[in-house]
């Protein structure tokens, strides 16, 4: 099954092509990109909500689920706001992202800390809070006996590894043999001591599983949710009491990077999860997702200035202000993550002429910032724009700092939001204007020397010299 994603106005949806263009169009416009602001990041809210909304559709035969963001895929403080509104939980994995998610709102009765590298503190802290804990190992376990107040509203769990493979990128496939996350079920022995860790505490309540993300198909999902599933039954038909009363069963749909379209859907991810478990839905168990990089990737998008173009044995290179610093999985692993690329004028337009093979590079000084190789655009030039796709997680909400680049602006859209004013933003797959607003500020160069140690300068330097 596919979907097109929509542009969510009363009109229908508008050709994949021109879903952004009038977005683009209005930031040139309205100084948000160009040359004194080179790349910035983009967020469509309505996109957003449309895409929460059809995760609870999928979901809605089914009592008792509660779904969480995975705070890692945009840790941006109004996105996670915007989607506590729309309902959802919030999945962390670090100190920061707690206090991020509890900035944002979140209730934490709706939060969930996973994370293979737990300290006591942030143990502690999880449980004083109320938020949901799944332990990664037994150890992990034998400390919450120590910390674990018996008061504690936390709903506690245990990962376990079902061991079912990996998908088409080993490093996004976490049910592997020797994965680091989660007590491995098949290795010899530990059926058994995850059956008598939760004997041994009646207040262990969940179970929690995580197959991969990107690159894993539905089907090995899918069969990782069915062993967790699995386990579950075995535990409370040992155990004679129904001990275990949710499964936490992650997140992972994969995203289509290669046109517009939403495959696999929701819909489709529960219709694998039913066929592989058919008692999953039942209502016996609660249920917790963690999805992220599906809800947000196709709902943003990255514009950057074009600086120059050269020419070098024979290739056409054109050099851009989003590399590696926003666009790193692409540029580190650009066969497991191409991105499309699009290309627009000066004033925002999209550029027309005939195709030419065109490196697009980035500003990081190694030779292997590249985004795209190869790709078939109109010529670009100076001045001209170039748009990366699919890019609403992961890319610009969390930039690596290599060089000392500046994290990019990040804003949100909405089209349609006010009357037509003249300046061209009310385009094809839009009812009117697009209105902006402020997510995280571009980074100044003052930030840059206050986060590099600014107010201690002289620390290294003896008294004296």
């Amino acid at each position: 099954m596919t979907q097109t994603t929509s542009t969510h106005h009363e009109g229908g949806t508008a050709p994949p092509a021109v879903r952004f263009d009038a977005v683009v169009r209005a930031a040139v416009g309205q100084g948000l990109l160009g040359e004194g602001s080179p790349v910035a990041g983009f967020i469509d809210t309505e996109g957003v909500r449309a895409s929460v909304g059809a995760l609870h559709n999928a979901f809605a035969a089914t009592p008792g689920v509660l779904h969480t963001f995975a705070a890692k895929a945009c840790s941006l403080v109004p996105v996670l706001r915007l989607l506590a509104e729309c309902g959802m939980g919030c999945e962390v994995a670090s100190p920061g992202e707690l206090r991020l998610a509890l900035e944002a709102g979140f209730a934490a009765s709706r939060v969930v800390l996973d994370s293979p590298a737990k300290t006591r503190e942030e143990i502690r802290l999880a449980l004083a809070l109320g938020a949901a804990v799944n332990a990664d190992s037994l150890d992990e376990l034998r400390r919450v006996d120590a910390l674990r107040d018996p008061r504690t509203d936390s709903v506690l769990g245990l990962r376990v590894n079902p061991q079912v493979g990996s998908g088409s990128i080993g490093p996004m496939s976490t049910a592997t043999d020797t994965s680091k996350f989660g007590v491995a079920l098949r290795d010899p022995g530990a059926r058994e001591a995850i059956v008598g860790a939760f004997r041994d505490r009646p207040w262990l309540t969940r179970l929690h599983a995580h197959v991969g993300s990107q690159g894993c198909p539905l089907e090995l999902i899918a069969a990782g949710v069915a062993r967790t599933y699995e386990l579950a039954e075995e535990i409370n038909a040992t155990l004679g009491v129904r001990q275990v009363t949710s499964l936490d069963i992650g997140g992972g749909l994969p995203v289509n990077f290669t046109d517009e379209t939403v495959h696999p859907t929701y819909a489709d991810y529960v219709a694998a999860l039913t066929a592989a478990a058919p008692g999953l839905f039942s209502g016996r168990y609660s249920l917790v997702t963690e999805f992220g990089r599906s809800l947000l990737a196709k709902n943003g998008f990255i514009g950057a200035r074009v600086e120059y173009t050269k020419d070098a044995g024979g290739r056409r290179i054109a050099l851009t202000h989003a590399g590696a610093q926003t666009a790193t999985r692409t540029v580190l692993m650009p066969d497991a993550w191409p991105l499309r690329i699009g290309a627009f004028g000066p004033d925002g337009t999209p550029k027309g002429g005939p195709p030419l093979a065109q490196d697009i590079a980035g500003p990081c000084c190694f030779a292997g910032d590249v985004v795209a190789y190869g790709r078939e655009l109109p010529e670009l030039a100076e001045d001209d724009l170039v748009v990366l796709y699919d890019t609403g997680a992961y890319y610009f909400s969390t930039p690596w700092a290599y060089n000392s680049l500046p994290r990019p602006a990040v804003y949100g859209f909405r089209a349609g939001a006010g009357p037509e004013d003249g300046s061209g933003e009310g385009r094809p797959g839009h009812d009117g204007p697009v209105s902006f607003v402020t997510v995280r500020d571009a980074q100044s160069l003052d930030d840059i020397a206050a986060e590099s140690g600014l107010a201690h300068a002289d620390a290294l330097i003896e008294p004296g010299d």
